[in-house]
């Protein structure tokens, strides 16, 4: 037994904090962990879990619209606000328990206030007054939302108040046009809410490929999304029981609300960091190395406090590794490549690997197979809705380096691609593959023409 009260303490009870802690319990560390706010950190709280539950509810009116081709009757579907809102709450309160019984079962104490350093080795429980020691400890506090202070900026709202607005707003700005601007974006339009998008940049989702981002745009602006690129909000006013939002080209929009979904900042502040010596980035991110240690030796981050890749099943890889580096005397590291990931918009995307501009900087010449084609549902709906499958391939080795697709359900298919790229495989791989039929994904494994751009 150590001098210390805990072998392991941990800041944050996220996916990411949660992971290491019950991990490092069970390979015998004493455990302790903090929560300020709720356990299971942004994505079961106010991330990804609600987020896809209300992108299922949006969902719903295009499905109605659609059901007509195949000999439905829908009559008088009304839409709930509030009960969307309290059967979403109930499912994270359920959530947030199963969590906090994990963590019991595991043997790790768990505190439900902040904390903070108050030395090197030393945790204050702010609420409470309490100290305690711990040999080891895990920064796991996650980002939160950032907004930028323009004039009136205290009226706009983030995605964390938009899971609980008391009424769905008839019209809405949304500033931004990363994965949450968008996705947020689509679930208003798809409740019924006039929306706009205002983004400064001259295209929407940045780092994404760029057939995507071209193809989203068009099937939100196809849908009645208002996208305004190259724009930027300058000032939001107060009128009445509604706002008007200045824009950087001169005009002014009404709204109802204003979201912002312009980034999110590591959650760093007031944590005692720098004086126990963990150097911060320029960001505010904690500075690891490639076992998640920061420049104090006994100190730890995962998850999106180091800014690497926010992404939830990162922060739970980077938790494991984390527990079986240290508690396990397994040294793991994180592989960072061919990371798939969605986009829950709609048409949703679903992405794995390099986009064609990445793989050209990194391979020179690549081979592109893509294909756009109108899915075998819409024959009968009706929808103008086009799907959209590309592969990259890197042509001396053969290996597809980027799977990019825009349509239903095609976070799923990704999903199944990511193991394929995992393991390396070809593009005579996809080819010699037999197609499941009729699906979308046989698309993947039936492209045979290269791409040429046009002359």
């Amino acid at each position: 037994m150590s001098d210390y009260d805990y072998d392991l303490f941990v800041i944050g009870a996220g996916s990411g904090g949660v992971r290491a802690a019950r991990v490092s319990a069970g390979y015998g560390a004493r455990v302790a962990i903090a929560e300020e706010y709720r356990l299971g950190g942004t994505c079961v709280i106010r991330g990804c879990v609600p987020k896809k539950l209300f992108v299922y509810a949006a969902r719903f009116g295009g499905e109605f619209e659609d059901a007509a081709g195949f000999g439905w009757t829908v009559k008088d579907a009304v839409f709930d606000w509030p009960t969307l809102v309290a059967n979403k709450d109930k499912e994270i309160d359920r959530l947030e328990g199963i969590y906090g019984n994990l963590l019991n079962g595991s043997g790790v104490e768990t505190f439900r206030e902040r904390a903070e350093l108050a030395d090197p080795h030393t945790v204050r429980l702010v609420s409470s007054g309490k100290t305690v020691t711990a040999q080891r400890i895990l920064i796991a506090t996650g980002a939160r939302p950032f907004v930028p202070e323009i004039p009136g900026h205290e009226h706009a709202i983030t995605s964390n108040e938009a899971f609980h607005l008391g009424t769905l707003p008839k019209r809405i700005v949304v500033v931004g046009a990363g994965y949450i601007a968008v996705e947020f974006a689509s679930i208003f339009n798809g409740l019924g809410s006039d929306v706009k998008l205002v983004y400064r940049g001259p295209k929407i989702l940045r780092g994404f490929d760029d057939d995507l981002r071209e193809g989203l745009a068009g099937e939100m602006r196809h849908r009645g999304i208002d996208i305004l690129l190259e724009t930027n909000v300058a000032a939001i006013s107060k009128k009445d029981h509604a706002f008007d939002v200045s824009l950087s080209s001169g005009e002014t929009v009404e709204a109802d609300l204003i979201m912002y979904a312009t980034g999110r900042n590591p959650n760093t502040a007031g944590l005692g960091l720098e004086e126990a010596g963990v150097r911060l980035g320029k960001s505010g991110e904690i500075v690891v190395d490639d076992t998640s240690r920061t420049s104090a030796d006994h100190i730890y981050a995962v998850g999106d406090v180091t800014d690497r890749v926010a992404l939830t099943p990162v922060a739970i890889r980077e938790g494991q590794a984390f527990a079986e580096t240290v508690f396990n005397g397994n040294e793991t590291r994180v592989d960072y490549e061919c990371i798939p990931t969605a986009v829950f918009s709609e048409p949703e995307i679903g992405t794995v690997g390099l986009t064609e501009e990445e793989a050209r900087d990194k391979y020179g010449d690549v081979d592109i197979y893509k294909s756009s084609f109108r899915p075998l549902k819409h024959t009968l709906s009706g929808r103008d809705e086009k799907m959209i499958m590309k592969l990259v391939v890197e042509p001396q080795s053969d290996r597809v380096v980027g799977c990019h697709i825009l349509g239903a359900d095609s976070g799923e298919i990704a999903q199944m691609a990511a193991i394929a790229m995992r393991m390396k495989a070809t593009k005579a791989d996809f080819d010699a593959t037999m197609a499941l039929h009729p699906s979308a994904a046989e698309e993947l494994v039936t492209m045979r023409t290269k791409w040429q751009p046009d002359a």
